[in-house]
């Protein structure tokens, strides 16, 4: 494994409330992983740790390579402007501005403008364009696209993707499923301070269970129907609606969403 991160034995603890019992993976060059969990789980304290923003108790962290880093909340001075900002972050960075990729995030359309008189979606694109001066090999997003309308999420998604075309590692924290679903390669997922799973999501499913789930349309509705046996269950169910005289419309079938195998982690590890 060609790693960008590696954490081995990360333990962090806040008096007898124990928050990281001793955390062990990987992150590969090149990679955008993601590090999920439920409120409460270690994961944003696990970030800092990495980030070098939180000591912890013990362990080792490597890091190989440039961080950059977008911090879940982030502010800056209320009457800066976008480019003032940029010009700053470079002068400590001692990084010369990338003018193109301050293009690409259209931080130019926004250059007059006060920092209080930003949008949010303005205000995640600023960030990203100061995590990125410099040039970073690892790029940290924590909630990057919490409060961003959908054409917001499709831009900051495509910045995302470029970033990895480019051979970027990215570490991304999200509570939108079906975005980590859609921008990574792997997922850890953090319960009780520990490590339940770490892999694809293809992985997890497996890890789950051979669970289906049948989508059917019809005049009346949409309805899904939940099985481990395809075959009777859809045989079953297509007589009942044609016994009822029941027109299907559309009819799908799949191993379930990422926030559907999410949850059931979650579930079983509460029973």
């Amino acid at each position: 494994m060609n790693s960008a991160i590696q954490v081995r034995g990360l333990k962090k603890s806040y008096g007898s409330n124990i928050v990281l019992g001793g955390l062990d993976f990987d992150i590969e060059k090149g990679e955008t992983f993601a590090l999920l969990g439920v409120n409460g789980a270690g994961k944003t304290t696990a970030l800092e740790c990495i980030e070098n923003l939180r000591k912890y108790d013990s362990g080792t962290i490597t890091v190989k390579g440039k961080m950059g880093i977008q911090l879940q909340s982030s502010s800056l001075p209320a009457h800066i402007k976008p480019m003032e900002a940029v010009r700053l972050f470079a002068k400590w960075n001692r990084a010369k501005i990338d003018f193109m990729m301050i293009n690409a995030l259209d931080i130019n359309e926004i250059e007059k403008k006060q920092y209080i008189q930003l949008s949010t979606g303005q205000k995640r694109r600023l960030h990203l364009a100061l995590a990125l001066i410099g040039n970073p090999d690892i790029i940290f997003l924590d909630e990057p696209t919490a409060g961003l309308d959908a054409l917001g999420r499709v831009s900051l998604h495509q910045q995302i993707r470029k970033l990895k075309s480019q051979g970027k590692t990215i570490v991304l924290a999200s509570h939108d499923m079906a975005e980590v679903e859609s921008l990574c390669d792997r997922i850890a997922i953090l319960k009780h301070g520990n490590i339940a799973f770490c892999g694809t999501a293809a992985e997890l499913t497996d890890k789950i269970g051979k669970k289906y789930f049948i989508h059917i349309k019809t005049q009346q509705g949409n309805s899904v129907f939940e099985t481990d046996n395809i075959e009777d269950t859809l045989i079953s169910l297509l007589h009942d609606l044609k016994q009822k005289e029941i027109h299907i419309l559309d009819i799908k079938v799949d191993r379930g969403t990422l926030e559907q195998h999410f949850i059931e982690m979650a579930r079983r590890e509460t029973e």
